[in-house]
């Protein structure tokens, strides 16, 4: 089906899916124009378009079909409108900027729904963050009206905050005094790390559910600015010339289209051109296999804005994105996920040349920047993932950050086979496994912790990272990398299939519970940023409320939400 055409839930055989895919053509929710260098995503929320049945979309309250959206619009400014600095949030409804996600739709969702929905949100405004911060596209909330929950999440995740002093607009956090929950997707922590707000005032403001006006709002740094609504048009005109100054976006017209990728959905998993999920239902095991690019991929400026959306960097991404989408919102039962390569190392190595030698084009920079974006959604993905350095494998480069990115890394030993060259261009028996490092894994894809993975990995011990900079493009086998820490535990050929089999048949036998826990806290040693910091409260707080009885329970705050009854809570502090 088209991607174009194809709705956010669907039917595959008997089981019900969300898509990730969307088009402008296709938007319920979201009005997208662009102007010269400003574009504008106006929120019109059509009350009758919620991803599931069961409730309306009332207030401009959001559920997952209109994040979906968003993200798809976000992701169209960035490559079909390169000339565009500044994205100005806005409201197309009177005296209701955002009322934040649906409480209803929370009221009827199952507890992971909840939790995915959660994180998706969350990730496509760290997204939107990340583009301010390493690639120049600003963003501003003009806030027009009520601003509540995840309306004001969104808007504390721009650049600028400025709001009419119409004495009825506020912005406000109510989950915890309305619905017994967190702000959670982020709001707690974009206020005390990003906006600098005072403990003391955080707690009133979260505490009060009818919210803070335009005056104290911007008094408490809840807001950066405000006016009458005479004046309001001028204020946000300066701002935006204030942005538009520091954007270091290309001064260029000309984008590129983002078309419906190819996938085939069935029985078995996934099916991409360079990715492959199979999914194996009975162990609980999705094995991603990322395939190298056949030939050299393009490599000047003209040849890669005429490949556009097709060129393999940028393909490869757009596929891998979709696959941990699907793979996370439709089986959420298959816990562990093993990631795989295979191809010619050496087209790997080249296409890190091209990305590196034309980091400055601006489609190169937009598709380094999703490649990054892409890679933390794995970081923060609760699964088990494993790595496995096999034969045919080319977990070099930008694909060893696939690796990095794991629990674990197991790697074949073949000690018979001939010595690997050290060489990048010298031919390195196929059966025999290396990997290899280039410029990527050194600064291009900071994790979540603002990290590189070998900064992660390694604990920032600045020796062992200056070590493996003096490897250069070393082809390392198995032995070598098993010294330099580079893989968990290199098997030979006669250990490798039972030892495989053996650690994905335990990995599989543990409390998913436990092991998303446990994964979370080991993922992100060391220094907290305010990522971590979002991302660790929604695997263990926001997470544990929204299965006490007091948020979920028959009478708790979230189920009784609108029935005018008063939640009965368990007073005990846990």
């Amino acid at each position: 089906m088209n991607a174009m055409t194809k709705p956010l839930m669907f039917k595959q055989g008997d089981r019900e899916l969300v898509s990730f895919s969307t088009h402008p053509s296709n938007y319920q929710h979201w009005m997208l124009s662009v102007a010269g260098d400003v574009a504008r995503l106006k929120l019109d929320i059509n009350e009758d378009g919620g991803i599931k049945p069961g409730y309306k979309l009332k207030l401009n309250s959001y559920d997952l079909g209109v994040d979906i959206e968003l993200h798809d619009a976000i992701n169209r400014i960035r490559f079909e409108h390169p000339g565009v600095k500044v994205v100005v949030f806005e409201s197309a409804k009177e005296k209701i900027w955002c009322s934040g996600a649906n409480i209803y739709m929370l009221g009827l969702s199952t507890h992971g729904w909840k939790v995915n929905f959660c994180k998706f949100t969350n990730e496509t405004r760290n997204g939107l963050e990340d583009s301010s911060r390493h690639d120049g596209l600003k963003s501003i909330a003009s806030v027009t009206g009520a601003c509540a929950g995840g309306g004001y999440e969104l808007a504390l995740a721009c650049d600028r905050i400025v709001m009419v002093d119409d004495r009825s607009s506020t912005v406000s956090l109510p989950e915890v005094s309305l619905l017994g929950v967190l702000p959670g997707t982020g709001g707690l922590t974009r206020m005390t790390d990003k906006r600098k707000v005072r403990r003391d005032l955080a707690d009133i403001f979260c505490t009060t559910s009818e919210g803070v006006r335009a005056d104290r709002a911007k008094d408490w740094k809840l807001i950066d600015a405000h006016a009458r609504p005479q004046q309001f048009g001028a204020l946000l005109a300066t701002e935006i010339e204030a942005l538009r100054a520091q954007s270091a976006r290309a001064i260029t017209s000309k984008g590129i289209e983002l078309g419906p990728l190819t996938v085939n959905i069935d029985e078995l998993g996934y099916h991409y051109i360079y990715v492959d999920a199979q999914v194996d239902r009975s162990t609980r095991i999705a094995t991603l296999t990322i395939k190298a690019p056949a030939t050299a991929i393009e490599s000047t400026p003209a040849t890669i804005e005429a490949a556009g959306a097709r060129w393999y960097p940028l393909q490869l991404q757009r596929e891998l994105d979709d696959a941990i989408l699907n793979l996370r919102s439709n089986e959420p039962e298959v816990g562990t996920w093993v990631i795989k390569t295979k191809g010619d190392a050496g087209l790997v190595m080249k296409m890190d040349e091209v990305l590196f030698r034309l980091r400055d084009h601006w489609l190169v920079k937009e598709t380094t920047g999703a490649l990054r974006r892409t890679l933390a959604r794995i970081d923060v993905t609760s699964r088990s993932l494993i790595a496995l350095v096999d034969a045919g494998s080319c977990f070099s480069g930008t694909f060893y950050e696939l690796a990095l990115a794991c629990d674990r890394i197991y790697m074949l030993d073949l000690p018979d086979s001939p010595a690997a060259s050290g060489s990048a261009g010298a031919a390195c028996e196929p059966s025999a496994p290396a990997l290899q490092l280039s410029p990527a894994n050194f600064g291009w894809f900071p994790a979540v912790n603002g990290l590189t993975r070998l900064q992660t990995r390694f604990c920032e011990d600045e020796a062992t990272l200056k070590q493996l900079k003096n490897l250069g493009d070393s082809k390392l086998r198995a032995e070598q990398a098993l010294a330099l820490g580079l893989v968990t535990l290199s098997p030979d050929d006669i250990d490798w299939d039972d030892e495989i089999r053996i650690m994905l048949e335990e990995r599989a036998s543990l409390s998913p519970d436990a092991m998303t826990g446990m994964e979370a806290s080991l993922r992100f040693p060391g220094k907290e940023t305010m990522e971590t910091r979002i991302f660790g409260r929604l695997s263990a707080w926001q997470n544990w409320i929204f299965i006490r009885p007091n948020a979920v329970g028959e009478e708790g705050a979230l189920k009784l939400f609108g029935s005018g009854k008063k939640a009965k809570f368990d007073w005990k502090r846990v």
